[in-house]
């Protein structure tokens, strides 16, 4: 049998939009927990929470305050112990986000670093001296905008923060700093997790001389930054991504490794994340899996597909993980343009996510084929958004309340007397889960029978991938397993294909997804009508 993590499908809950148990406008644990058979319904293995750690909530949790507690906006250790328990209950495994690169600047720790520079902890973040002319040291740049670099009086020198001015980073170059973290990783790993999801898991290490990043002359193009966002007109050399991460990587294997088969996800945002993702994951004492920004960009043709499967089949043994959305990313229906195609598109990436080699990780609303929401300037939160606004509105339209029903002011939120957080949208009210509950043809029971289906398929779950050849409107490839293949051909496009049967294989009704019709077949052909799916298997 394969690892879990291998054969499992995670669902990414956002808790602040999942679900509100006291009606205060914003979801939390117990919300969370009340909504866990609708999970294990839908057919996932595994969910992975946003963070719901101690925070001053700039960053929506991503500034953690308190490695070691709840929020109380989320809850209770007490209702994340219950969650854990009512998860394992339905067969389901738990994966917790872990912010390690970075702090809220109201955690002790920067509260002590910043207070002089002879104090204990006066190097656990990075912290350097202005140039002779009172500029900053070098020519790093914070994604969320400007220099990486805020001033402090207190010093009177210069800390690094690359993100929010309120978020500085960890000196991982101390020794005390990385014990300090895997000792909170420890005490997450005691209270029954099945994993953790690594923020940022390539920005732990800095240059430790503090070198200028080389610039690009322009745009990178990496869904991951904006191009209108300066931050991608560097090469990040120096600032991420440095050699001595993977010590460190494999130091938290250890630890986690002591508590059973707890699984290590990491995300990656690089220059070449491709690449660095399987880096990471290679051989058995780094991370377990990771996921880049590839898929989470506009393109979703064919070649485009082809491209990025079959760099990371050249890479080496490390094991991916394909998310298509996530809570910093556009929704999948708006930004591959959905609608374009009749909705047909929805089930169809679905079976790319599910049937390509890796772990596959939905986000909520997925499963719904919700579009992006949009909002006023008024009703923005997200601070990345409010910076860049008005030629980006940020990750909020992607973070909207879960529509569980297509009634009430709150779509089912649990908010019925508070306004949510965020606005509830309009256009979610007619997708929301009551909608499509049992509806034959709903996106949601069709990403049911998709997921049901590659439960009995064992060559999906673990098995090896080869790609046909790359096709203008067809992406196929075969997985191959112990007992059977698996030919796997998507029509990404608005025309019908024809192609030769592959040698071998054959199809039937119960070989094919409940989205998909079977495909046209003759004795050396098969054809492909527009924005469908054939699946063909063979014995060995």
């Amino acid at each position: 049998m394969p690892p879990w993590w291998k054969s499992a499908v995670f669902y990414q809950i956002y808790p602040r939009s999942y679900a509100d148990s006291n009606g205060d406008g914003i979801g939390d644990l117990k919300g969370i927990c009340s909504r866990l058979p609708y999970l294990a319904r839908l057919g996932v293995q595994a969910v992975w929470l946003s963070p719901f750690f101690k925070s001053p909530m700039k960053d929506f949790g991503y500034d953690v305050s308190d490695y070691k507690d709840v929020d109380p906006m989320f809850g209770t250790v007490a209702d994340f112990k219950a969650l854990v328990e009512e998860s394992h209950r339905l067969g389901l495994k738990v994966m917790i986000d872990q912010v390690l690169s970075h702090t809220s600047d109201q955690h002790p720790w920067f509260k002590e670093s910043r207070a002089s520079r002879s104090n204990p902890r006066a190097d656990w973040y990075v912290w350097a001296d202005a140039k002779p002319d009172g500029t900053p040291p070098n020519n790093w740049l914070s994604i969320f905008g400007g220099s990486a670099w805020q001033w402090d009086t207190g010093r009177n020198q210069y800390y690094m923060h690359n993100f929010l001015v309120s978020q500085p980073d960890l000196n991982f170059h101390c020794a005390d700093v990385q014990d300090a973290i895997l000792d909170a990783v420890q005490f997450w790993c005691e209270l029954g997790v099945d994993g953790f999801r690594l923020d940022t898991a390539n920005f732990y290490f800095h240059d430790a001389q503090l070198r200028d990043n080389p610039g690009r002359g322009g745009a990178s193009g990496n869904p991951a930054v904006q191009d209108f966002n300066p931050y991608s007109w560097q090469k990040h050399q120096f600032d991420k991504s440095r050699p001595e991460n993977l010590a460190f990587l494999k130091r938290l294997r250890e630890r986690v490794n002591q508590f059973g088969e707890i699984a290590l996800l990491g995300e990656i945002g690089d220059d070449d994340g491709l690449a660095r993702m399987m880096e990471y994951t290679a051989g058995t004492d780094r991370l377990h899996m990771a996921y880049s920004f590839d898929l989470l960009g506009p393109d979703r043709s064919a070649p485009f597909f082809h491209d990025v499967f079959s760099k990371v089949e050249s890479y080496g043994d490390g094991w991916a993980c394909w998310a298509i959305a996530n809570h910093d990313i556009e929704r999948v229906a708006t930004r591959w343009k959905a609608a374009e195609t009749g909705g047909a598109l929805l089930p169809l990436v679905a079976a790319m996510q599910l049937t390509v080699k890796g772990t596959p990780c939905l986000y909520q609303g997925d499963e719904l084929g919700l579009p992006e929401g949009v909002l006023k300037f008024e009703d923005l939160q997200d601070p990345y958004g409010i910076t860049m606004w008005p030629k980006f509105q940020g990750r909020d339209g992607c973070r909207t309340p879960m529509p569980w029903t297509g009634s009430g002011s709150d779509l089912g939120f649990g908010s019925q007397a508070t306004k949510p957080w965020l606005p509830v949208q309009e256009s979610h009210r007619a997708l929301a889960v009551d909608q499509q509950e049992g509806k034959v043809g709903s996106t949601l029971e069709q990403y049911r029978g998709i997921l049901a289906w590659r439960r009995t398929r064992p060559e999906l779950l673990s098995g090896g991938m080869e790609l046909l050849p790359v096709h203008d409107q067809l992406l196929g490839y075969v997985r191959t397993g112990n007992t059977h293949d698996m030919l796997c051909l998507l029509n990404l496009s608005a025309q019908s294909v024809t192609l030769q049967t592959p040698t071998g294989f054959e199809s039937s009704q119960d070989d094919t997804p409940a989205p998909f019709a079977r495909p046209l077949t003759q004795a050396s052909e098969i054809t492909l009508l527009p924005w469908s799916a054939g699946f063909f298997r063979r014995a060995h």
